[in-house]
């Protein structure tokens, strides 16, 4: 089994958000077991208080990953996945790994000492996304992903 941890920021989800991610969580295959973390968004005011806030959101990211987790953060310089790529990327996950752990920023992104830590780096999209929507992008690809894998014909070619 994989187990799967999306660390977000965010404060209160709209409940259209919610109801597409739960969906999507619904839909995924018994092996993989996903939970979603939320933490809070930091208060801020400022330029310079910004970077503090997003400083402290990975400090509370980081001390929270599971010990031995591959982590994968979510940024937009990351490398772009093809759905066919993340399929196979999610089966070497599987057999490699027993814990994943994707972090997902606030609206000023993850500290750099989040993506220090990352064993990959991702980006879904060369354009910037509403945080809420990556959610619910996130989630869709990982059953895409995962439907690809057991041949079911939720992708088409």
């Amino acid at each position: 089994m994989l187990k799967i941890d999306i660390f977000a920021i965010g404060n209160r989800l709209p409940s259209w958000v919610s109801e597409g991610v739960e969906e999507y969580t619904r839909r995924l295959p018994a092996n993989i077991n996903l939970k979603w973390n939320q933490f809070r968004l930091q208060s801020k005011e400022g330029k310079k208080n910004t970077v503090i806030a997003r400083e402290k959101q990975g400090e509370r990211f980081l001390a929270a990953i599971p010990v031995g987790s591959k982590v994968i953060a979510l940024d937009e310089g990351g490398d772009a996945w093809s759905s066919k790529s993340l399929a196979n990327t999610l089966s070497n996950w599987i057999f490699d790994s027993e814990y994943i752990c994707i972090l997902i920023g606030g609206p000023d992104g993850l500290s750099p000492k989040c993506l220090e830590r990352a064993d990959q780096i991702w980006s879904l999209a060369p354009i910037t996304l509403p945080h809420f929507l990556v959610r619910i992008i996130l989630v869709e690809q990982l059953y895409r992903a995962c439907s690809i894998n057991l041949g079911h014909p939720y992708h088409r070619e």
